[in-house]
């Protein structure tokens, strides 16, 4: 193999800092910013980090944020305003032309906007206004169902409560939300194997782990706060393996700045063993061969499967019938170095499992979770001290959401309890998620489109065509605290309502008001601003749905929503009475320095599934799954250069053409669609138009790094969609693969590419071919 240029520091440590220093300056918001770092992840009256949803350790420390984090707050805390006055000088239709990056620094949302179309500029309008456009145009709908609530992550309990239940009451089940994107097949599969979609593990079980498996996350970029629970396992003993196509340099070595030693002296700690560079798609034929050697040597835990499970006969019946063949052509891992793995499985007393986005986002990403499960029943791993599931959210609060009720396919039983307690019918039938509502959208279906944060229309596949929909809409309405693409393409009615951030203060008629929000490891914690907001015409989300509400509902007044806006422990009672698990919700969060845990029957291993058991599941596609849609899409490609040579006489035809698998990737400086700068740090680019390929493969093809490639694949309507030129960059990354940044490849997926039953958008595995292209075709083509 040749050696491939790397980025050779520990994760963290110095560079962190001073990166994390340089953004504070860039949003020139050092001194707001750096005050809101020292409140960031504090109890009692600090705020949680929106970074991400890595729970807090219940150590105390005076500075307990990561450069990630910094990043995000840095985006909230500038003192730049997107206002009235901004929006007078670029129209729409300029703004259109921005990149992420420069609609990420024009500043904070700070007062309602409305589109003047004569105009073509937002410009601004009174909040009674704007509750009085929105209330009419919901009015005039023929059915609720004409409209779909979108919800980011990023909101916290008490709105998140509020939305659903204003939703509901509007009649409709369409709440899709980000998870739709991102973990919807954890939630699913574990909610079907093991009776809750969520970790069953908390992290007090990263200190007791022997065996730690990770799967498809790059912690370092995503979640840094992750990496010094690593670390700590590590040095406890624990064998880490991380199992991607990418061999990620932040997963090296981690400099710790909360450590003298690792600051001053240089040192820092080990994190992973060992990086088995799986194929893009391979993870279900990986761990179907530890399965199946598992099952064949007598090495699983016959008495929890006996006493807890249902299905293994089906599963063991499955895997006999999988070949070694299949699996290493599946996964790209030879057999024996499989079995290695299988060994240190069955000799590890706690495992546990850990996965992001590089398993759930694939058109077999519900076959993933559920084989990651499969492997822990067949272990007894779940509801033992050190092992588990873990599953690890993006938003801070993506599954306190869910918890909430933010979810277009509810369950009976939350249906039954918002009836009970608030005396009124609830919609039953299941509302539109991501992919159906972006269907529905592009088909003229809907005519409203209301988002509580986020950036739908470039978070989702398809992009273009979202953006274009959205023009056709009678009202498109978005509550946020930065401008975003999505919020250009206005429809006949457009508005932009400003939202307090984590970050600041909430202060109402009811006095100074705190939230909740539910980690990735299900502990509810309190989060309080501290600072001022930016602007003081700013409402909290909670306040802007009460409004809303009250305007809509107009004398309807059994609901108390301008209560429940202003008084958030008026909303926690409610949430306390409707949703299991948040009895006595006031005094207990009150009670809790840290917060306290929701009950998880798993880790009781009592199992609230159809069968009463733990569940064992078949996975749906072919091991080579991906091997064979890669074959396939080679064997038309050579079928339709034999034509393409034939009609040119036999000519030699030179179309420097190839067929790999792609992943979306996000870089060092980036959270989700927010683009906070040009440096992936530990990937060594500074750009974001770049196409990862290992070194080796660029040889085997006579490729060079700078070279200009082309994109494109087939959908699954047969359309051919393109993304390019984008240059060639080295990268340590797994045979016949590539990689590139998300958001900027998300038209190459069209709405139809996704998993059976979670539906979630397969932007971690594309069959692509390759183009490379020269400066002379390239000026052709323009």
């Amino acid at each position: 193999m040749r050696k491939i240029p790397v980025y050779t520091h520990p994760a963290a440590g110095w560079s962190a800092l001073i990166s994390s220093a340089r953004k504070l300056m860039d949003y020139q918001t050092f001194l707001r910013g750096s005050l809101s770092v020292f409140s960031s992840n504090q109890p009692k009256g600090g705020f949680d980090c929106p970074g991400c949803a890595w729970p807090d350790h219940k150590n105390h420390k005076m500075l307990d944020v990561c450069e990630n984090g910094i990043k995000v707050l840095a985006s909230e805390t500038m003192s730049t305003r997107a206002d009235a006055k901004f929006f007078a000088k670029h129209s729409v239709k300029e703004l259109q032309g921005w990149t992420g990056y420069e609609l990420e620094h024009s500043g904070r949302l700070s007062e309602p906007m409305y589109y003047d179309a004569a105009h073509d500029h937002y410009v601004a309008i009174s909040w009674e206004a704007a509750y009085a456009r929105i209330a009419k145009q919901l009015q005039q709908l023929d059915s609720p169902d004409e409209a779909l609530f979108y919800t980011s992550g990023r909101v916290t309990n008490e709105p998140a409560f509020m939305y659903q239940l204003f939703v509901r009451c509007f009649g409709t089940n369409n709440l899709p939300d980000c998870s739709n994107m991102c973990h919807e097949p954890t939630s699913v599969m574990l909610t079907k194997q093991l009776g809750v979609g969520k970790a069953t593990v908390k992290l007090e079980d990263f200190e007791q782990a022997k065996l730690i498996m990770m799967f498809g996350q790059n912690p370092a970029t995503n979640h840094p706060r992750m990496l010094e629970m690593l670390a700590h396992a590590h040095q406890q003993g624990c064998r880490i393996l991380s199992i991607n196509p990418m061999r990620e340099q932040g997963l090296s070595k981690f400099r710790n700045p909360q450590k003298p030693t690792h600051m001053v002296a240089g040192q820092s700690d080990d994190l992973v063993d060992d990086v088995i560079q799986i194929q893009i798609g391979g993870d279900v034929a990986l761990l179907t061969g530890l399965a199946k050697w598992l099952t064949k040597n007598g090495k699983i835990n016959t008495d929890f499967i006996d006493s807890h499970t249902s299905g293994f006969e089906g599963l063991d019946h499955w895997l006999r019938q999988q070949s070694w063949e299949d699996v290493e052509r599946g996964c790209g891992i030879p057999k024996d170095e499989i079995i290695n793995i299988a060994r240190l499985v069955a000799d590890s007393p706690a495992t546990i499992c850990t996965w992001g986005m590089g398993i759930t986002q694939h058109v077999q990403g519900d076959d993933n979770v559920a084989m990651i499960t499969n492997l822990l029943l067949l272990m007894g791993m779940i509801g033992i001290d050190g092992a588990g599931a873990s599953p690890v959210r993006g938003h801070s609060n993506v599954q306190g959401d869910r918890t909430m009720g933010v979810h277009e396919r509810p369950s009976q039983s939350l249906l039954d309890s918002l009836e009970k307690v608030f005396e009124r019918p609830m919609p039953q039938e299941d509302g539109l998620d991501v992919i159906a509502g972006a269907k529905a959208l592009i088909a003229g279906e809907l005519k409203v489109f209301m988002s509580m944060g986020g950036n739908y229309s470039v978070a989702a596949p398809d992009t273009s065509a979202i953006q274009q929909a959205l023009t056709k809409n009678q009202l498109n309405v978005f509550v946020a605290t930065k401008l975003n693409e999505t919020m250009l393409y206005p429809g006949v009615d457009n508005l932009i309502l400003p939202c307090v951030g984590r970050t600041e203060r909430l202060i109402t008629n009811k006095g100074e008001q705190f939230a909740t929000i539910e980690d990735s490891m299900c502990k509810i914690v309190a989060t309080q601003g501290r600072l001022a907001p930016i602007s003081d015409t700013l409402k909290s989300e909670a306040q802007i749905v009460a409004d809303i509400a009250i305007h809509l509902f107009g004398s309807d007044t059994s609901i108390p929503w301008k209560d429940m806006g202003e008084d958030f422990d008026v909303t926690r009672d409610y949430i306390a009475k409707a949703i299991a698990g948040f009895e006595d919700f006031n005094q207990r969060i009150r009670a809790a320095d840290r917060g306290f845990y929701l009950y998880h029957p798993a880790r009781h291993r009592q199992w609230n599934t159809d069968s009463g058991k733990a569940q064992f599941e078949v996975p749906k596609y072919p091991i080579t799954y991906v091997a064979n849609q890669m074959a396939e899409r080679t064997s038309k490609l050579d079928t339709d250069s034999k034509h393409q040579s034939n009609a040119q006489s036999n000519e030699v035809i030179n179309q420097q053409q190839a067929v790999w698998q792609l992943t979306s990737v996000r870089s060092h400086d980036q959270f989700n669609t927010m683009i906070f700068g040009f440096q992936d740090r530990y990937r060594q680019t500074d750009r974001r138009d770049v196409l990862f390929m290992h070194p080796d493969e660029m040889s085997r093809l006579g490729w060079h790094k700078g070279d200009k490639v082309m994109v494109s694949r087939q959908d699954s309507d047969d359309k051919l969609r393109t993304l390019g030129p984008l240059i060639l960059t080295e990268m340590d990354i797994a045979a016949n693969a590539v990689a590139t940044y998300y958001p900027e490849c998300n038209d190459l997926i069209d709405l139809d590419t996704h998993a059976p039953d979670s539906k979630i958008p397969a932007y971690k595995s594309l069959t692509v071919v390759l183009e490379r292209v020269s400066a002379d075709e390239l000026i052709a083509s323009a």
